[in-house]
């Protein structure tokens, strides 16, 4: 459920960082390449289904290369098993661009908009880069959610992330975010299993990346994850950490005020997806659900 509804929206960019909401065309290529350049590790936080932030992205990123960096492209839309399938499709001479990222799109969850992707694929595809697979499959997530992250993370790495127990703060953090990314529909007894998978998540999204932050990584993710208190980069490395730059994507109509204080370097605040709602949509569920039950 969390990986296809609108992930909670993040925060108040750093002073220095973020664009103007008030300001016209500040969401664009040249100043989302320009924020993407400014530190090597790169998380860029994104609602799924938002062509309009797609489209931005994919010329971005193109921008990016076109300055001669290299970063490896991970994403959370592959999950991490499907890693050395991927690196068979990137090995491969045979079939265009566009060919080989129609096999890299079989590989990845049916659930997905994967039109909203290829762009980058094929970017990373012509530019040889590594094409990282840094997602949990959502039946470790599950498990993660009914027996703790110990299901899905070594004892040695629960110790280094700091998870051993999970801070209190972490687990409360993360379950405020996900009732108000459910729009507050979610039954109660469901949150605290529901937030210790995001964290399972944003340490594994972190164990991707990890072999990349010499050379330089874009992540693109939910902005849920980038958010620097309680998301990805708290479980990088501590010297890592002052080489990241964590980029949200939010659309208009999100309240500034929504945007919890100095989770992100740098937000953008983007045009709307237009979709159905999908508070009325977890209303309807639960209702339904609640009407089962009598």
């Amino acid at each position: 459920m969390l990986r296809f509804l609108r992930a909670a929206t993040g925060a108040l960019a750093l002073a220095g960082c973020t664009t103007d909401p008030e300001r016209d065309g500040a969401f664009d290529a040249p100043a989302l390449a320009a924020q993407m350049q400014r530190r090597p590790i790169v998380l860029l936080g994104e609602i799924h289904d938002n062509s309009p932030q797609h489209a931005v992205e994919a010329s971005a990123l193109a921008s990016v290369l076109l300055a001669g960096l290299r970063p490896a492209l991970a994403f959370e839309q592959f999950d991490r098993e499907r890693q050395a399938d991927i690196d068979r499709v990137i090995a491969e001479d045979d079939g265009s661009e566009a060919q080989r990222a129609e096999r890299l799109v079989a590989l990845g969850d049916r659930g997905w908009n994967w039109d909203l992707y290829r762009p980058l694929l094929e970017l990373g595809l012509r530019y040889r880069l590594p094409i990282v697979a840094a997602d949990l499959s959502r039946a470790d997530a599950m498990r993660v959610s009914r027996e703790g992250l110990v299901a899905v993370l070594e004892a040695e790495q629960l110790r280094q992330f700091g998870l051993d127990p999970v801070p209190a703060d972490l687990l409360d953090a993360q379950q405020q975010a996900i009732a108000q990314g459910h729009c507050h529909e979610l039954p109660s007894h469901l949150l605290p299993g529901l937030a210790r998978a995001q964290i399972a998540r944003d340490a594994t999204l972190a164990l991707s990346i990890r072999p990349y932050l010499e050379r330089g990584v874009i992540l693109f993710t939910g902005d849920g994850h980038v958010r620097r208190d309680i998301g990805v980069a708290r479980f990088l490395p501590a010297p890592q950490r002052d080489r990241v730059i964590s980029i949200a994507l939010i659309e208009r109509d999100e309240p500034a005020d929504s945007v919890p204080q100095d989770a992100y370097d740098a937000v953008f605040f983007t045009p709307i997806q237009r979709r159905p709602d999908p508070c009325a949509e977890l209303k309807k569920r639960r209702e339904m659900g609640n009407d089962a039950d009598r």
